[in-house]
């Protein structure tokens, strides 16, 4: 029998770990600046999962405000997801999930208009 997929949270890596957590997972590329290692308390950092570059450095230069620009981004992205090292990482994350809570963590001011959304819809958790 197969679980679903829990709910997954988004929270700012930069806020102290809650026991509700579960599984804590970094998906920026870069580690946050400012934060001890220690004080994070990751469990998982899967890179490959993360946008590249390129796609962070385009969507950091547009008006994120912009909902068509965050939709683009969004597509970028996922085209990004459907590699085959991104999906391999994806559902490793999707494993996680479904053994209990998730939460996804990002430096973003903005989690729910960040890539982090765009990985939890893609997870099923959103």
């Amino acid at each position: 029998m197969s679980r679903s997929v829990s709910r997954i949270r988004l929270r700012r890596v930069y806020e102290p770990p809650e026991p509700g957590d579960g599984v804590r997972v970094l998906v920026d590329r870069l580690w946050p600046r400012g934060l001890a290692k220690a004080e994070a308390r990751i469990d998982e950092w899967p890179k490959s999962v993360t946008p590249s570059t390129e796609l962070r450095r385009w969507f950091h230069a547009q008006d994120a405000a912009s909902d068509e620009v965050f939709e683009e981004f969004r597509r970028r992205y996922d085209a990004e997801l459907a590699g085959p090292e991104a999906a391999e990482a994806l559902a490793h994350v999707r494993d996680l999930a479904r053994k209990g809570p998730l939460t996804l963590l990002t430096a973003a001011r903005e989690p729910d208009r960040s890539h982090a959304a765009v990985l939890r819809d893609r997870l099923g958790g959103g």
